[in-house]
């Protein structure tokens, strides 16, 4: 990924991501540094804090943490978790059908950005978009989260 531009935010805006993280994950993200990258040929941004990739823009949308920023700050709402056999299908990036999961935030609603965690370490696999509401994810069949960034993409494995 090549960066077209990167500098370091003002305290408006790292209050308007704190606030906006807080809002949609119950996290506060505590950093010393924020810097904000622009890549050429990405639909993301992405905000560094203390030099580490935890914050990204997907199509301006409102800031999200990233998979690697969620483990460090674990989300405490808009949390999709999914049994040990969907591993390695989210891992890869699939999207997150409905057996697979084993629970969801009943406050997530279609559209909403969210976080997919695995059930046994609670570790982050992915962020995903919302097709159903939480309390409509868990079933039989269906698609229900949309993937948009997960282990081991370029965005999670960006070094800065």
């Amino acid at each position: 990924m090549e960066v077209k531009s990167r500098h370091h935010l003002r305290s408006d805006d790292i209050t308007t991501i704190r606030e906006a993280v807080a809002d949609h994950l119950g996290v506060d993200i505590d950093g010393d540094t924020f810097e904000f990258v622009e890549f050429v040929d990405a639909n993301y941004e992405l905000v560094l804090v203390d030099g580490e990739p935890a914050v990204f823009y997907v199509d301006d949308d409102e800031p999200f943490l990233t998979v690697r920023g969620a483990n460090d700050y674990e989300p405490k709402t808009g949390v999709v978790t999914v049994d040990a056999g969907a591993i390695s299908f989210v891992s890869d990036g699939a999207d997150v059908m409905r057996p697979g999961i084993v629970e969801a935030d009943p406050e997530i609603r279609e559209g909403d950005l969210v976080v997919v965690a695995e059930e046994t370490h609670e570790k982050v696999l992915a962020v995903g978009r919302a097709m159903v509401d939480g309390d409509d994810m868990v079933g039989d069949s269906g698609k229900v989260v949309q993937s948009i960034h997960h282990v081991g993409d370029e965005l999670y494995e960006f070094a800065a």
